[in-house]
């Protein structure tokens, strides 16, 4: 079986290649991906090359796919897994395996298992520690999209508070609380807010904040204030950057109370600062962004950790259950993993979408592997649209979807590109 697939041969180098694939063994599975979205932890990867603490130290030999935010189509199944999986069954997978204190993981550690790819072969560890799961959903892009959405789902259940009674630590945001989501208009935001409105510890209030007028009114029309007020929730979009004090008119949102949940999702000293100064009593601060550099640093109050029981964590990935949750909402329509996505394009796009990350505006890069094409910000379909009958389609698909990327678009694609689910 040959496979085409992006490999990291050491520090910002991708290379689109066809290979062949060695014959599956009896605790393997070979599987079809159809959709790979590109993840920031990607970039951060390929700029440090075997640097990177999950990179193998012999890529330059032994290149590695990257991609672990993948879905697709089970093909051959080894002998020891056929009660479980057969082909032609849909998959979601959870790259976050950490299999007996191992950091190897899809994307980043493995010559024949990642999402840039036509084809590749998921390895035993995979299937015994359940990050393999059958996914009924009608589009591929959503069960890809369910791993940075596990990782939001995460955060919101790695929060936890406190009481004065006793030790007991009730897990999660606080129920009917105040969340803010710093930096929240990036794709990862605005899933944060497609899951808080609806999370089952129901907020008060989910306060936004962003410093780009644009970001924030692209967020307003896709998770509009009156979709969080369906659940009851008060949903609040600010620019920080035209504020005199951002943190007293932060604050003065509560009432001064200040923050019950905040989430920090931009990996800035200023922004992690300020979050501190905005947590209530009991409050507790999750700096979800991952920051490039090992050594960065941002100072906490630590009378406030003291006397008004602050408490600061990190969360990064999810779980098993957490990716489950993702992908059952999802199917449920309760989340809208599609609000991340603002660029389409096909497996000869990955490598220089990935190279150049940082620098192309909007949200997530999703791609699917089964064709190629020039990765396209899905604003600038109708313009295409007036010249190219498919960009036409897909445009009007989209604006049907307030201008969201849908089921409805990827089946376009498939159908153009002849592409067999």
């Amino acid at each position: 079986m040959k496979t085409k697939a992006v490999r990291m041969y050491g520090k910002m180098d991708l290379r689109l290649e066809e290979f062949e694939l060695p014959a599956i063994k009896d605790d393997e599975i070979l599987v079809k991906v159809m959709s790979d979205s590109i993840c920031m932890s990607t970039y951060k990867l390929v700029e440090q090359g075997k640097k990177h603490k999950r990179a193998p130290q012999n890529i330059d030999t032994n290149p590695v796919i990257i991609g672990h935010e993948f879905a697709g189509v089970i093909v051959e199944v080894g002998e020891k897994w056929k009660d479980q999986f057969k082909p032609g069954m849909k998959f979601a997978q959870q790259p976050a395996l950490n299999y007996k204190g191992s950091l190897a993981s899809p994307g980043y550690s493995y010559e024949y298992f990642g999402g840039a790819c036509t084809y590749c072969i998921i390895p035993h560890e995979v299937m015994e520690l359940g990050c393999l799961m059958e996914y009924k959903g009608d589009s591929f892009f959503e069960a890809s999209l369910g791993e940075p959405m596990s990782c939001i789902i995460g955060g919101y259940h790695g929060n936890y508070h406190t009481n004065k009674r006793n030790h007991d630590l009730a897990g999660g945001t606080k129920v009917g609380g105040d969340i803010i989501i710093l930096g929240g208009c990036g794709p990862m935001g605005l899933g944060a807010v497609s899951y808080g409105i609806q999370f089952e510890n129901k907020p008060k209030r989910i306060v936004v904040t962003d410093i780009d007028d644009a970001k924030i009114a692209r967020a307003r029309e896709v998770i509009p204030e009156s979709k969080a007020e369906e659940y009851g929730v008060e949903l609040l979009y600010v620019n920080t950057a035209k504020m005199a004090d951002p943190v007293k008119e932060l604050r003065d949102i509560t009432g001064g109370k200040g923050y019950d949940d905040v989430f920090v999702y931009i990996p800035n000293r200023q922004v992690a600062e300020m979050g501190d100064k905005l947590l209530a009593f009991d409050g507790c601060m999750n700096f979800f962004a991952g920051p490039t550099d090992n050594q960065f640093k941002a100072e906490i109050n630590l009378y406030d950790v003291h006397y008004i029981s602050a408490h600061v964590l990190g969360t990064t990935g999810g779980n098993n259950d957490d990716l489950i949750e993702a992908n059952e909402l999802a199917a449920q329509g309760r989340i809208e993993p599609a609000v991340m996505v603002t660029h389409v394009g096909g497996i000869d796009s990955i490598a220089q979408a990935t190279l150049d990350l940082p620098k192309i505006p909007g949200g997530k890069k999703l791609t699917y592997t089964q064709f190629d094409m020039p990765l396209t910000a899905i604003e600038d379909f109708g313009k295409l649209g007036e010249t190219d009958p498919l960009f036409k389609k897909l445009d009007e698909a989209c604006k049907r979807n307030r201008g969201l990327w849908s089921a409805e678009a990827e089946h376009i694609l498939f159908e153009h590109f002849g592409v067999e689910v």
